[in-house]
């Protein structure tokens, strides 16, 4: 398929959400709600589980079905309460020495006036900096839209992942159209050059694996793909969890400089 083609697939309703995904892949999944400064987000979902008996903190941004699921939770676009509430679990998570899986999925994070006035650009920088130390296994997979620094908020991880048909970007194809063309009517053409498919990625070094989807997409398979993962996530943390505290953090903090030396 070609770079398009990949992008309607990543923004199928059709397509499963990270609840889903948490629903199959982790035993005793409890939710938690509130970043315990402003309100509950329900753009992101988050809480602890049970990974093959391993518990976990598990945070997900989650986009609804249906147009009614959709707005309440705000096409998956988190205000800065949900990164907020994000970074509390992953805080909670390292004073337990709990591993973190986040699943990333959002168009990008909220650019309403009423997130802008709570501080969006502080929340999504907080976790940057905040998760770039934590001291503890993180893998992110992008599960459908990796968009921006909404994304990027979630996935300043050890491993960073996609599923086959999803897209990492900067910014949305007719975004980069608008701005680079003045013509968001060239978006099929932008995604083309945009290098925002996992194999661009892979390839560049921006991520470390893709995760294959059953024909046609992860919606045609859901307990499929949910195998796969888990079985990913068992042996990489596995594999993590071998490294002292300081190594990880050092670990992560280059790969991070490889990729901007890179770029």
């Amino acid at each position: 398929m070609n770079p398009w083609e990949k992008v309607t697939i990543a923004r199928m309703a059709e397509r499963p959400t990270s609840e889903d995904y948490m629903k199959l892949i982790f035993d005793d999944f409890m939710e938690f709600h509130g970043d315990r400064l402003f309100s509950d987000d329900k753009a992101i979902i988050g809480g602890i589980g049970l990974l093959d008996g391993m518990p976990v903190t598990v945070i997900g941004q989650q986009k609804g079905k249906t147009t009614k699921e959709n707005i309440d939770r705000n096409f998956g676009m988190p205000h800065p309460e949900g990164y907020r509430k994000a970074l509390r679990l992953m805080k909670q998570a390292e004073k337990f020495n709990r591993p973190i899986i986040c699943f990333v999925d959002t168009p990008g994070a909220y650019c309403g006036l009423g997130a802008e006035e709570r501080g969006q650009g502080e929340a999504i920088a907080r976790n940057l900096y905040e998760m770039s130390m934590l001291k503890v296994p993180i893998i992110s997979v992008v599960i459908g839209e990796g968009g921006s620094g909404g994304a990027l908020a979630l996935a300043v991880s050890d491993r960073v992942w996609m599923l086959e048909n999803s897209i990492y970007s900067i910014l949305s194809p007719e975004g980069f159209a608008s701005i680079l063309w003045k013509d968001s009517k060239r978006a099929k053409e932008a995604a083309e050059v945009m290098k925002i498919t996992a194999e661009d990625l892979l390839e560049l070094g921006i991520i470390e694996k893709i995760i294959e989807e059953p024909n046609g997409g992860a919606h045609n398979s859901l307990d499929e793909i949910s195998c796969k993962l888990k079985q990913n996530f068992i042996v990489e943390l596995k594999r993590l969890k071998k490294s002292n505290k300081e190594v990880l953090i050092n670990n992560r903090y280059e790969r991070y400089r490889k990729q901007t030396k890179t770029r």
